[in-house]
């Protein structure tokens, strides 16, 4: 019943920069919190960022912390992930998801979303 669709990906120089969006659609309710996370290959889905429901309140992994900025569109049911100074270590397949429970701040967890998005590849490269 909702889906996401994320986009922006695409190739990167070191220390350039890229804004990812997730659009959502469907039978979306107004209260829920965003994440998003990344997938590198032969590695686990790991958490990157997390906004709530009023966009107010972010969470990030200490790995992007001061790189990377999360926000959010209600009216446009969009959310963003701005990222800057890349690195060649964030190179992976970045998702976007939606967790209903309301809880805050997030654990960091992906089994705690309800939804996901297909991904959107991002490679930093030289």
């Amino acid at each position: 019943q909702v889906q996401l669709v994320e986009s922006g990906g695409g190739l990167v120089q070191p220390g350039g920069s890229l804004r990812l969006s997730c659009a959502a659609s469907g039978r979306t309710s107004s209260t829920y919190s965003m994440g998003w996370f990344r997938q590198a290959l032969g590695k686990e889905r790991e958490f990157v960022a997390a906004v709530n429901w009023s966009g107010g309140s972010t969470y990030y992994a200490d790995s992007v912390k001061g790189r990377f900025t999360i926000s959010r569109d209600n009216a446009k049911k969009t959310m963003y992930l701005q990222m800057n100074s890349l690195k060649a270590e964030d190179t992976a397949v970045y998702y976007c998801a939606l967790d209903y429970s309301r809880r805050w701040p997030p654990s960091g967890g992906s089994r705690d979303y309800d939804y996901w998005g297909q991904g959107t590849q991002v490679t930093v490269s030289s």
